[in-house]
């Protein structure tokens, strides 16, 4: 058993307490004096007995905690069993931990047996559970990673990251992209997605930074004090340590994909990984690329986009359209001016009550309104089973007991309630870069796999911005324009760069797996696979 302390002399006390233990456990062994079984789960924080259980002369003390796990069995006499115990949490009071974390340890207590509603059998193992990225303040960070259908020790892995900032990956991600389980709309019982991209890889979802989902922080602080610089750190912390607790993917091909916000999150991250493994070989993550949907690049470039797609589909009046490209083509997404808010709302009132997220489709009744003006601070929302209110089914199955439950939550940190996007993350967003078109430009020349995909009904971040900041990088053409196919039928449209291939989705919002699942496993077979988009293979009608 490892014994982690604080300094030489707590080192020495701490193997000195350990000893003692096992002397006192051989000795009361062989006395046959009456048992007392302590369990003690320990990491990194306070360690507090949960179970006093009284069984005639025996007496069981549990201390849990979701990290780690050690087990001393103590045979006492009761007259001293609370001397031995008050030396227990002298130790634990001088802040010593006592760490005996298996990995593949860790692992098992992290798999899901079943969830609540799932009536059908699966073929793969699913996982969730926390992963702490910051010691001192007690920030974790949530995850949920499934295996692929089949042939899971051979296939690559896959992070998704939703945006926001502040929404969470599993809300989004899992329940209603590109994760198997999808809800149904009475929140109850989950069905099994037929295009999860577990079919062809395996697949993590991380609920980032603290504050989202079920990840959380001990210092309340941090929840006032997100950014991209920490959220990119954190979540390479948090990778570090899950290639630990899943030593069978240390050296796996890595991707990372994800859309949105995400558009920062991803190249951020992925930039942190490249820069890491060149100062630390040792710890090195084998990224091969990342690809993006939707997503946010570069203030200018995508402000113009947006305002060209609302004012070319005929969303917005021209005085409109001008005042909008003056008093906001060089704001921030996330910091934007009072002036620039205005004229959103003039434009918002315009639009009218459709979902800016997918503008040819239905919106949800209850969250439809106002929603331009919103993605201005919240940057995240058609297929064979498109519903525009998923995001209601979500908070109806994730906010239930036994769901929470299955999934490891620990009920000491479960927020109050929990919602798909965090308003009190994004609101409090303190650094969002104006571009990110540099971090592309390095990760080119690191030699990365990028391919950017864009549903071309999305009216939050669409096709026009992508197109936008995509030239603005001033790449070589090595493949022209051209549709992409899908069973005979128009997929999309392709231009392949020197560095990055450019994908459209045919009737596709911002979330390209929701309103078009069948493309989007199309779309990550291909660039998992490194090869472009089918063309059409014509056929002669005789």
């Amino acid at each position: 058993m490892n014994v982690i302390t604080k300094s030489q002399a707590s080192t020495k006390y701490s193997f000195s307490l350990v000893t003692r233990l096992r002397k006192l456990q051989q000795k009361s062994l062989e006395k046959q004096s009456f048992p007392i079984s302590l369990l003690l789960f320990t990491h990194t924080h306070l360690i507090i007995p949960s179970i006093f259980a009284f069984r005639g002369t025996t007496i069981i003390i549990f201390f849990r905690h979701p990290q780690g796990e050690a087990s001393f069995i103590i045979m006492a006499r009761p007259t001293w069993v609370f001397l031995q115990l008050f030396t227990i949490f002298a130790f634990l009071h001088l802040g010593i931990a006592v760490s005996t974390e298996n990995p593949l340890r860790q692992q098992e207590l992290d798999r899901i047996a079943e969830l609540p509603g799932q009536n059908f059998e699966v073929k793969f193992g699913h996982y969730s559970g926390y992963i702490t990225v910051n010691e001192e303040s007690g920030r974790a960070l949530f995850y949920w990673f499934f295996e692929a259908t089949e042939d899971s020790a051979s296939k690559p892995l896959v992070l998704w990251l939703n945006g926001g900032p502040g929404c969470s990956s599993i809300a989004y991600g899992e329940a209603e992209e590109i994760g198997p389980f999808h809800i149904n709309a009475d929140g109850k019982p989950v069905y099994l997605n037929p295009y999860s991209w577990n079919e062809v890889a395996n697949v993590l979802f991380l609920d980032s930074p603290a504050g989202v989902g079920f990840s959380y922080s001990n210092t309340s602080s941090d929840l006032m004090n997100n950014g991209d610089k920490r959220t990119a750190e954190d979540s390479l912390a948090f990778l570090l340590k899950w290639f630990e607790r899943f030593p069978q993917f240390k050296g796996r091909d890595f991707y990372i994909t994800g859309e949105s916000y995400g558009g920062h999150y991803v190249p951020q991250l992925s930039q942190a990984i490249v820069r890491n493994n060149l100062l630390f070989k040792e710890k090195s993550i084998n990224l091969k690329g990342y690809m993006v949907g939707n997503a946010l690049f570069d203030d200018h470039h995508d402000h113009v986009g947006v305002f060209e797609f609302l004012w070319s589909t005929g969303l917005i009046s021209d005085q409109t359209y001008k005042q909008l490209n003056l008093l906001c083509a060089n704001q921030s997404f996330v910091h934007s001016s009072a002036s620039c808010d205005e004229i959103l709302e003039v434009a918002d009132k315009e639009i009218g009550n459709i979902d800016h997220y997918s503008i040819f489709t239905p919106p949800c009744s209850e969250a439809s309104s106002n929603r331009l003006r919103k993605r201005m601070h919240m940057i995240g929302r058609v297929g064979e089973r498109y519903d525009p209110c998923t995001e209601k089914h979500s908070v109806a199955y994730f906010n239930l007991p036994e769901v929470q439950q299955a999934l490891h939550v620990d009920p000491k940190f479960a927020p109050s309630k929990w919602e798909t996007c965090s308003y009190l993350i994004n609101g409090n967003w303190k650094d969002s870069a104006g571009s990110v078109l540099d971090i592309y430009r390095e990760l080119i020349q690191a030699g990365l796999r990028i391919w950017v995909f864009s549903g071309d009904t999305d009216a939050v971040l669409p096709i026009t911005s992508t197109r936008y900041s995509v030239d603005a990088l001033k790449l070589p053409v090595i493949g022209s324009w051209r549709p992409w196919y899908d069973g005979g039928q128009v997929g999309g449209w392709i231009q392949e760069y020197e560095g990055v291939t450019l994908v459209s989705v045919r009737g596709a919002g911002h979330e390209v797996p929701l309103h078009q699942p069948k493309l989007a496993l199309q779309l990550i077979k291909s660039f998992l696979a490194g090869n472009s988009l089918s063309p059409l293979q014509l056929h002669s009608d005789t």
